[in-house]
Formats: C-alpha cells, sequence, structure tokens
C-alpha cells in the first residue's frame, strides 16, 4: 500500500452520507472519488456504506412477518410500555 497524505480522510469521510444519498455537490463528489481510489481504507468504508445502504432498501421492499405479540413483549423488554396503543 503506498503513503499518501491522510488529512483529507476524516474531511471526505465527513460528506459520506451525502455521497451516497447522491445529494453531495459534484465537485465533492469527484474530490472524494479520487480520494477513495488512492486511500484504501476509504475505498472500503465508501464501498461498505453503499452496499449496507443497498440491503437496506432491498430489504425494506420486501414484506416481513413478525411473530405474534413480537411488538409488546420488545416494548415491555425496552420498559416502554406507556408508549403502546391502548
Amino acid at each position: 500500500m503506498s503513503e499518501h497524505d491522510h488529512s483529507n480522510c476524516k474531511l471526505l469521510l465527513g460528506s459520506l452520507s451525502e455521497y451516497v444519498d447522491g445529494t453531495l455537490a459534484a465537485e465533492l463528489c469527484q474530490a472524494l472519488e479520487e480520494h477513495a481510489r488512492v486511500c484504501e481504507n476509504c475505498r472500503i468504508v465508501v464501498d461498505t456504506l453503499e452496499k449496507t445502504v443497498f440491503l437496506v432498501h432491498e430489504q425494506a421492499q420486501q414484506p416481513v412477518d413478525l411473530p405474534e405479540g413480537l411488538r409488546s413483549r420488545l416494548f415491555h423488554a425496552l420498559e416502554m410500555d406507556e408508549l403502546l396503543e391502548k
């Protein structure tokens, strides 16, 4: 792995959510992508976040059958019974 200046890592990774959401300014997107090409650690973080977001969106589109009474058991375990609909 080659040596490079890590001073931009924290700054660029601070913009990662906007990058993945597609709301980051084009020039900052380009800077982040260029940085990720030379910084293996940042590339891993970007790739992992992109994959995580993809999987969450994919799972959100599939219906989930929860066991009977799970919601009330969960709220009870968290001592949040008062938030259950009466």
